[in-house]
């Protein structure tokens, strides 16, 4: 099974997320505007500490988490049911979850593209996945945000290898590393999954976007 790089930072990951203004003003008004209202199980994968319950919940889904960290998943239980498992290997029936979401997690697997494939087979048709994610081609070891708003993009956005380089030695990505998923692989990985692509967009706090979504549909 795949290593839980959060298990030794799970602590201090619950009082980061709860001081970071950015999730609640630019990450949750993202994940709302794509998934918008519904109804029934919405699987949070790679759910993490179950920060985007209570959005979920609040648009009507009913939310259900599952994450690799249980260190994670010890904070997720008091906000939503949850299960440990990898989230290329779900533990759901085929064709079962009208909507799922990956929030701030794309990075954090090695394979992306085979998360959002098992996403698709988890996925009812007509269900929507929506992919909430650093963006691509701005957030990453290859970018150096220390002299905003000038962002300095280098040569390693090709590198798709983990890495803990990060220009903020006190953020995330200093602790647990992250794998690079260059834009047209995260696209291709969505289509060649078998899901249609329905809207994309993208949000942060200055004119270089920090954030990118998409919705994609399974096809009825």
């Amino acid at each position: 099974m795949t290593e839980a790089l959060y298990d030794a930072h799970a602590d201090w990951y619950e009082d980061y997320i709860a001081a970071a203004d950015f999730y609640a003003e630019q990450v949750h008004p993202l994940l709302e505007g794509l998934l918008g209202p519904g109804e029934g199980a919405c699987l949070d994968v790679c759910c993490g500490t179950g920060a985007r319950a209570p959005v979920l919940a609040a648009l009507g889904w009913t939310p259900v988490g599952v994450d690799l960290s249980r260190g994670q998943l010890r904070h997720a239980a008091r906000r939503l049911p949850v299960a440990v498992a990898d989230a290329v290997a779900l533990p759901v029936a085929d064709a079962s979850v009208p909507a799922a979401v990956c929030v701030l997690a794309s990075t954090d697997v090695r394979d992306y593209a085979a998360v959002t494939a098992e996403i698709a087979r988890v996925l009812r048709p007509g269900g929507r996945f929506v992919h909430v994610g650093v963006h691509p081609c701005f957030v990453g070891a290859f970018a150096d945000w220390s002299e905003r708003p000038t962002v300095v993009i280098d040569e390693r956005y090709a590198d798709r290898g983990h890495t803990r380089d990060a220009w903020n030695p006190e953020g995330v990505r200093a602790r647990v590393g992250a794998w690079h998923v260059p834009m047209a692989e995260l696209l291709n990985g969505v289509t060649g999954a078998g899901l249609r692509l329905a809207r994309v967009a993208e949000r942060g706090r200055g004119g270089v976007p920090e954030l990118f979504g998409l919705v994609a549909v399974k096809p009825g």
